[in-house]
């Protein structure tokens, strides 16, 4: 369970180049339905590229840990819109899990598969680079399929570097971020 209540005041409206507006919000354990949905709305070669292996359904217990974080520690950032039946869902999600000193993050990112190209995942990554800079987090680091060929361009226009790893088979993706 977390430990540090809900940050409300990083909620915010986005509008998206279509003029769809969502909002971008951290995660919240209530969240945890819409999270199978966003999961379950995504192609098997998208929750591949995210989890590095064919999943097809995500453990409860590994769903509390994506629902339930230390705001302090970690964040995950949703884009939510309503619904015609007054709730809402989940879009895409954003995470970042700072190491020990804090000053190292890493990062990760899924959209929804049929919602891609709409600028979701921008406005995302832009929330959260945002986020770290505010906590003084140095660095965004994270990992890429060789095979993600979407995933390494998106990655490059957002200001990322990108760099082999070999030993891994995978590519190393590095922001640095304002002091």
């Amino acid at each position: 369970m977390p430990d540090h209540p809900y940050p409300k005041y990083l909620e915010e409206l986005c509008t998206l180049p279509d003029g769809r507006v969502v909002c971008l919000r951290p995660i919240r354990p209530e969240d945890e339905p819409e999270h199978y949905d966003l999961l379950a709305k995504s192609s098997p070669t998208d929750r591949r590229f995210r989890f590095f292996a064919s999943v097809n359904t995500i453990s409860k217990d590994a769903m509390d840990r994506f629902t339930h974080i230390d705001y302090d520690r970690e964040m995950a950032f949703i884009a939510c819109s309503e619904t015609a039946s007054g709730g809402h869902e989940t879009l895409g999600v954003v995470r970042t899990i700072a190491d020990d000193s804090g000053r190292e993050a890493e990062f990760a990112i899924i959209i929804r598969s049929d919602l891609k190209h709409q600028g979701l995942g921008h406005a995302l990554t832009r929330k959260v680079i945002r986020y770290c800079n505010e906590r003084g987090i140095l660095r965004l680091l994270g990992q890429v399929m060789a095979d993600n060929k979407r995933m390494l361009d998106f990655i490059r226009k957002e200001g990322f570097k990108v760099t082999m790893n070999l030993e891994e088979k995978v590519y190393d993706i590095t922001l640095d971020l304002q002091p």
